[in-house]
């Protein structure tokens, strides 16, 4: 009896350890009305997190229709991030990417597919050896047509697969530019160790099996 009190007294703290760790500021981000980003020039944006920036934005910049892959922070309570802060995972924010593409050539649903093809979607808090909630997977949507998008293409996969998506879905809000130290960092450092090691040969194995008529003809 003496054992079971104990166990239920160490229960009720944890639970009441994990309600003090419930940020109200994030919860208010994950809760909030999305923001919609207009067309400009023809051309839309749309916003991912998947580990490291910098082998996201390779990523999608071999995607035929993207234009421009920025990299930055999204998903957080924080205003101004910089990489330094978001490095402590108390901003809520991810590292993250712009991406500025053309309706007409490439759809949002591509886009979303090629979150998917790209990363290791059970991987919570991370992908590969870059852990903490800095480089957790978000999908952020911009109204409910993306929304239903995102949803019904991450439960089919989980279906298909057979395992639970690591990937949270947003309502986007605010897209902060990173430093311009990380801008197009795969392309003008290419013989960085962790470019060489990790970006690039992540960046061969999404191309590897996705569709070619949908990727540029660059090679790596």
């Amino acid at each position: 009896m003496k054992k079971l009190i104990i166990f239920f007294v160490f229960a009720l703290l944890f639970n009441c350890h994990n309600t003090a760790q419930v940020n109200p500021k994030q919860q208010a981000v994950i809760n909030a009305e999305p923001v919609e980003i207009p067309l400009k020039n023809g051309k839309a944006k749309a916003y991912f997190a998947s580990g490291c920036f910098w082998c996201v934005e390779a990523i999608y910049e071999s995607v035929k229709g993207v234009e421009e892959s920025i990299s930055g922070y999204s998903g957080g309570h924080s205003k101004n991030p910089t990489y330094d802060a978001s490095n402590t995972g108390r901003t809520g924010h991810a590292e993250a990417v712009e991406i500025i593409y053309d309706p007409n050539i490439v759809s949002f649903e591509t886009l979303v597919d090629v979150y998917f093809a790209s990363q290791n979607v059970t991987q919570i808090n991370g992908q590969g050896n870059d852990r903490g909630s800095q480089y957790r997977s978000i999908i952020f949507y911009q109204n409910e047509i993306q929304k239903q998008i995102i949803l019904k293409k991450k439960e089919a996969l989980a279906k298909k697969l057979g395992v639970k998506i690591a990937a949270e879905v947003y309502p986007f809000q605010k897209f902060w530019v990173a430093e311009d130290y990380h801008q197009n960092y795969e392309r003008l450092h290419p013989n960085n160790s962790y470019i060489r090691n990790v970006s690039i040969p992540r960046l061969n194995r999404f191309k590897a099996k996705f569709p070619k008529e949908l990727l540029k003809s660059q090679e790596h």
